[in-house]
C-alpha cells in the first residue's frame, strides 16, 4: 500500500521530514469539567475576534492552560461590550449509524454525493472496491454506510471528500431532507429525537445553488426574507435594524443596494451572491444550519470570507454543519470538526488539527507547507484505486477512534430538556432575533406570520422583481398586437354574407387559441421560481397556498392590460356586432381566455420541472384543445368515443361564448335570396339564372323567397354550427372556472411535489 502510494505521489519518494507536532488538543471535556475548570464557560468580552466582535466559547476546543488563553474567543458577538455572564453549551446534535441505500438505477439520479448523474470511472471504481462485506442486498448502493458523529452549539462541522463521497447526502441525512423510513440510524438534539416540525421551525438549509430573485437588490432581499421568518410581534424598525444588524456581519455594506444580478443583469460578485444565499436562511437566527458546499465555485479569498461568515454564525450560538469539497489552510484552521467521507464510508473523524496525528501513524506523515485537506483526499484516492480499496483505512479509523476517545466521550448530558433548551435559546434572542418573546418561549411556531401578511409580501416582492423586466411584458404585449394586427387586416370589414359568417368563425377560432398559445410564456415563470420556492417553504418561511394566490395576483393585472389591447385592435376593425355590450363581452371573453390559459401553463409548471418538455406538452394539448373546440368538426359530428374531449377543451367554451355575442342578436342575416348558393356548384351560375331557380324553388315551396328574403339568421348559424348548449354568459363563467380550477391543481402540485425529500 506505501509502495503504491509513493509511486503516484512523487513527493513522497524521498525521505519524508518528521512531520510537524499537531498542535495541542485537549480531550473533549464532560460537563462537570467545563464547569469547574471555567466556571461554566464564563466568557470575557474583551478579547475580540479579527473583525472586532467577540466570539463564543466552544466545545470542544482545547482547554486553556491560562486564564487569558481560557477566555480568548469567548465572547457572544451580539453581546460585546456587555458584562461577561456564564453560559454553558446548550446543545449537542448527535448521529449514530446512519445507512441510506437506493436501488442501483437511483445511483445516477441522487450522485451519491447530491452530484449530477454522469457517473466517471474513478467512481465506479470507488464504488465496488469500497464495497463493504455486509454491502446491501443486490440491486442496492448504500449512499451512507454507518455514519457517526456530533456538533456542538458554537462548532462548525465539515463534512469533506471527493465528488460522489457522500457528502450531500450526509447533509440532507441531518437537515430531515431524506424519508425517515429510507434512512436507517438515529439522529438527535440533546439526546432526544428531531421531529420534523421542531428541525423546520429551529434549523435552516443553504442549497449549493445561489437561489435568489435576480431584480431584487442585497436589502431588499434580506428585507423579504425577514418579513417571511421573523414574527409579526417584532416591529418594523426591529426588522430593520436586524437586516441591517446581518448585512454588517455577511461583509455587504458595500454592495447593500446592488441587484443580485443574472446573465442578462450585471449584479453582485459570486461571493457576495452566496453569503446573500446563505443570509437568507439565517435571518431568523437559527439554532442548526445545515450548508451544501456554500464554497463551491468561488475563488480562495471568496470562500475564505464565506466560512468565516460561518464561523461567526457558529460564535453567535448555532451548531454549523457544511460540506466542503477541498479546503485551503485558512479555512481548515476556521473548522471545529472534521468528517473525510469516502464511498459513503468515514475515513478520518475528529479535529482538523489531528490530521497530521492521524495520517502520521497510518504511515503517510504530510510534509512541511502540504495543504492537509488536500493531501488527505490524495490519500484517499490512492487508496480508492488500489485492490483493497478504502477498507483498510476504514478499519483503521475505527481502530485510531478507539484508541483516542475521550474517557468522557459519551457521557455529556444537557442540563435541561430539548424544549428547555430552545426556550432559553429563544429567551437569549435566537430564532426571533430580539423579539419580545416572554409569553412564547415555550413554543414554536411553524410559520411566523399569518395568511394575509405572507400574501402581501409575496404579492409585493413579485410586483417589484417583474417591474424591474419590463422587456418581458412587452415582448408578451408586442405579441399580442401584432397577431391583432394581423388579424384585423386579413378580417378587415367582414360582411353579412354566407362568406363572411364562415369568415367570423374562423376568425374566432384563432383568435381565442391565440390566447391560449400566448400563455405558453408564462411556462418558464414558476420554473426559474421552482428552487426558490422549494428552498423557502422547506423550512416554513410561508404557506404554499399564500404563493398560489399571490401568483395570481400579480399575474391578472398584465392580463386586462393584454385583453384590452387585444379587443381595440381586432372588434372595429373587424365589424364585430353589438356595440358597446358586444366589446364589453368580447373583452371580457379574451380577459377569460387569458386567465384559464395562464392557470393551464402554471398547473403545468408544477408537474413538468423541464421548460423544453414543459412547451411541448402545451402546444400538444392546446393543438388538441383546438381540435375538438367545435370549429374543424361540430359536436354533432365528433365521434361519441371523443366527445369527452369536447367538453373538456378550454378553447371551446370561450368560442362558443363570443360566437354567441355575434350571432345570438336578433334582426341580422347572413343569408340573403340567391347568396343561398353561395358555396355550392350553383354559385358559379349568372344572376339571371340564380334568380329564375329561386323563383321555381319558391313556387314548388308555395313560399316567396325574393332577392332580399332572409334564409339564414345569426341563429341559423349558430345551430348550423351546433353551437346551442350554453348562453353566451354560461360560456364566460365555465371559462373563468377552468381559471380558478387549475390554480387549484397548482396548489395540490405544490403540496405534493415539493417534499424535497429523497426516498
Amino acid at each position: 500500500m506505501a509502495r503504491a502510494v509513493h509511486d503516484r505521489l512523487p513527493f513522497l519518494a524521498s525521505p519524508p521530514a518528521p512531520p510537524p507536532p499537531a498542535r495541542e488538543r485537549g480531550r473533549n471535556p464532560s460537563l462537570a469539567e467545563m464547569l469547574s475548570l471555567v466556571g461554566a464557560a464564563t466568557v470575557d468580552p474583551a478579547v475580540p475576534d479579527d473583525d472586532g466582535s467577540a466570539s463564543v466559547f466552544s466545545l470542544p476546543l482545547p482547554l486553556p492552560t491560562t486564564p487569558g488563553a481560557a477566555a480568548a474567543g469567548a465572547g457572544d458577538g451580539r453581546n460585546a461590550g456587555a458584562p461577561a455572564i456564564g453560559r454553558t453549551i446548550q446543545f449537542r446534535l448527535a448521529f449514530a449509524n446512519l445507512t441510506y441505500s437506493v436501488r442501483a438505477k437511483q445511483r445516477a439520479r441522487h450522485g451519491g454525493g447530491g452530484g449530477g448523474g454522469l457517473r466517471l470511472p474513478l467512481q465506479r471504481r470507488c464504488d465496488r472496491v469500497t464495497a463493504a462485506p455486509d454491502a446491501p442486498a443486490p440491486g442496492m448502493r448504500a449512499l451512507l454506510d454507518g455514519i457517526s458523529g456530533e456538533a456542538r452549539e458554537g462548532e462548525i462541522l465539515a463534512v469533506m471528500g471527493a465528488s460522489g463521497s457522500g457528502k450531500s447526502t450526509l447533509i440532507d441525512a441531518l437537515a430531515n431532507r431524506i424519508s425517515r423510513d429510507a434512512l436507517k440510524g438515529a439522529v438527535t438534539l440533546n439526546g432526544e429525537p428531531l421531529t420534523g416540525n421542531i428541525l423546520k421551525s429551529i434549523s435552516a438549509y443553504v442549497m449549493q445553488d445561489d437561489l435568489l430573485f435576480p431584480m431584487l437588490t442585497v436589502t431588499e432581499t434580506l428585507s423579504f426574507a425577514a418579513e417571511f421568518r421573523l414574527p409579526r410581534t417584532l416591529s418594523a424598525a426591529k426588522k430593520r435594524a436586524r437586516v441591517q444588524a446581518l448585512i454588517e456581519q455577511l461583509g455587504l455594506r458595500a454592495a447593500a443596494n446592488t441587484i443580485i444580478g443574472d446573465e442578462g443583469h450585471r449584479g453582485v460578485s459570486g461571493g457576495e451572491r452566496r453569503r446573500v444565499s446563505i443570509g437568507t436562511d439565517i435571518i431568523h437566527d437559527p439554532i442548526l444550519l445545515f450548508l451544501d458546499e456554500p464554497t463551491s465555485g468561488l475563488d480562495s479569498t471568496s470562500a475564505f470570507m464565506v466560512v468565516k461568515v460561518l464561523r461567526r454564525i457558529a460564535e453567535s450560538g448555532s451548531i454549523v454543519i457544511t460540506s466542503i469539497h477541498q479546503p485551503s489552510h485558512r479555512i481548515l484552521s476556521l473548522l471545529d470538526r472534521l468528517i473525510l467521507l469516502s464511498g459513503g464510508r468515514t475515513v478520518f473523524s475528529g479535529p482538523p488539527s489531528a490530521l497530521p496525528t492521524y495520517f502520521g501513524e497510518l504511515g503517510f506523515p504530510i510534509p512541511d507547507g502540504e495543504n492537509r485537506a488536500e493531501f488527505a483526499l490524495d490519500v484517499v484516492r490512492e487508496f480508492e484505486s488500489s485492490p483493497t480499496g478504502t477498507k483498510p483505512l476504514v478499519d483503521f479509523h475505527r481502530t485510531w477512534q478507539r484508541m483516542h476517545a475521550p474517557a468522557d466521550a459519551d457521557t455529556w448530558t444537557s442540563a435541561m430538556s430539548l424544549k428547555e433548551a430552545i426556550s432559553a435559546s429563544i429567551s437569549r434572542g435566537k430564532l426571533v432575533s430580539g423579539a419580545d418573546v416572554a409569553g412564547e418561549a415555550a413554543s414554536v411556531h411553524t410559520y411566523a406570520n399569518p395568511f394575509w401578511v405572507e400574501m402581501k409580501v409575496l404579492t409585493k416582492r413579485s410586483a417589484i422583481n417583474t417591474r424591474r423586466m419590463p422587456e418581458l411584458f412587452l415582448i408578451r404585449f408586442g405579441a399580442v398586437v401584432v397577431t391583432g394586427a394581423i388579424l384585423a387586416t386579413v378580417f378587415f370589414r367582414l360582411d353579412q354574407s354566407p362568406k363572411g359568417a364562415q369568415e367570423r368563425l374562423g376568425f374566432f377560432a384563432f383568435a381565442m387559441s391565440t390566447m391560449f398559445y400566448t400563455c405558453a410564456d408564462a411556462l418558464p415563470v414558476f420554473l426559474q421560481e421552482r428552487y426558490v420556492f422549494l428552498r423557502e417553504t422547506a423550512y416554513g418561511a410561508y404557506r404554499r397556498a399564500s404563493y398560489v394566490l399571490s401568483n395570481a395576483i400579480v399575474s391578472f393585472p398584465p392580463l386586462v392590460v393584454l385583453s384590452l389591447a387585444f379587443a381595440l385592435t381586432t372588434f372595429f376593425a373587424v365589424g364585430l356586432a353589438g356595440g358597446a355590450s358586444g366589446f364589453a363581452f368580447y373583452t371580457l371573453a379574451i380577459l377569460a381566455s387569458f386567465w384559464a390559459g395562464s392557470g393551464f401553463v402554471t398547473f403545468l409548471s408544477g408537474v413538468i420541472p423541464h421548460v423544453m418538455i414543459g412547451y411541448t406538452v402545451v402546444v400538444a394539448i392546446l393543438a388538441y384543445f383546438l381540435l375538438f373546440s367545435g370549429f374543424f368538426i361540430n359536436r354533432d359530428r365528433i365521434p361519441a368515443y371523443w366527445i369527452w374531449f369536447h367538453y373538456l377543451s378550454l378553447v371551446k367554451y370561450p368560442f362558443e361564448g363570443v360566437l354567441q355575442n355575434e350571432f345570438g342578436r336578433g334582426g341580422e342575416c347572413f343569408v340573403r335570396g340567391t347568396q343561398m348558393f353561395d358555396n355550392s356548384p350553383l354559385a358559379a351560375l349568372p344572376e339571371a339564372v340564380k334568380t329564375r331557380v329561386l323563383a321555381s324553388i319558391s313556387s314548388a315551396l308555395g313560399v316567396g323567397i325574393g332577392a332580399d328574403t332572409c334564409v339564414v339568421t345569426g341563429r341559423g348559424v349558430l345551430r348550423q354550427a351546433a353551437v346551442t348548449q350554453l348562453g353566451k354568459w354560461e360560456c364566460l363563467l365555465v371559462t373563468a372556472a377552468w381559471g380558478f380550477l387549475f390554480r387549484l391543481l397548482f396548489y395540490f402540485s405544490l403540496v405534493l411535489g415539493s417534499k424535497n425529500k429523497r426516498r
